[in-house]
């Protein structure tokens, strides 16, 4: 069995949809844009080489601590049918495609929540998810950690062996969809790295060592 992993933000969907959570957050005055702020500081932080992709993730679940889950789900929910779901890339669609009908096994490969994870991956028939579980207590209430492993950077690459492992498949013969430099670690592991309308650095990369690099294309409204 082959693996076909994709990222999701910026790859299978054309938005970053964490930017447009904490946006969407503070104008329904669930966070403060003073917290807006710091999560935005923590991003400019990671990508001017600061700061831990990992650490960034576990501040941000870090706010969560003592909020419903039930809550929190509604909310993405919402969320993502009003301001993701019509946001994926067309060729992205047609690709998901192509690994179904060779059979291969589709699996997303994101550092989005769970929660929002899901929605897309049920929407597009994934087999499996691989994304930062946000942990609730037997309250109800989120813990402030995530489970396992962040889901984030190297984390990625633990996910993603782990998950060839319970598939018994191997990487070596996996591929990999992903915009962001930050998933290099997956991208050098698996045995076909595809850049798809990569960041700066991710293209500059994947010019050097040879590997494909696509452009899906802008959003199209999807029929529900």
């Amino acid at each position: 069995m082959r693996l076909a992993f994709f990222d999701l933000d910026r790859t299978l969907l054309a938005v970053n949809s964490g930017t447009l959570w904490v946006r969407r957050e503070v104008a329904l005055g669930h966070i403060t844009k003073r917290q807006a702020m710091r999560a935005m500081w923590w991003l400019a932080r990671y990508q001017l080489g600061f700061a831990s992709g990992e650490d960034m993730v576990a501040e941000a679940v870090t706010h969560l601590r003592g909020t419903p889950a039930q809550a929190l789900r509604a909310r993405t929910t919402e969320f993502y049918q009003t301001e993701v779901r019509h946001t994926f890339r067309p060729r992205a669609l047609e690709h998901v495609e192509q690994h179904r009908r060779a059979g291969d096994r589709l699996v997303m490969l994101t550092s989005s929540s769970n929660y929002l994870s899901h929605l897309a991956a049920d929407e597009l028939g994934f087999d499996a998810v691989l994304c930062n579980v946000l942990a609730v207590g037997a309250d109800g209430l989120h813990t402030g950690l995530v489970e396992g492993r962040v889901c984030f950077g190297e984390g990625k690459l633990v996910h993603a062996r782990a998950e060839a492992e319970r598939a018994t498949a191997s990487l070596e013969t996996a591929v990999f969809y992903t915009d962001s430099f930050s998933d290099l670690s997956v991208m050098e592991a698996v045995g076909t790295a595809v850049a798809v309308n990569p960041d700066p650095r991710l293209r500059r990369h994947a010019q050097r060592k040879g590997w494909r690099i696509d452009d899906w294309g802008e959003p199209i409204a999807r029929v529900a």
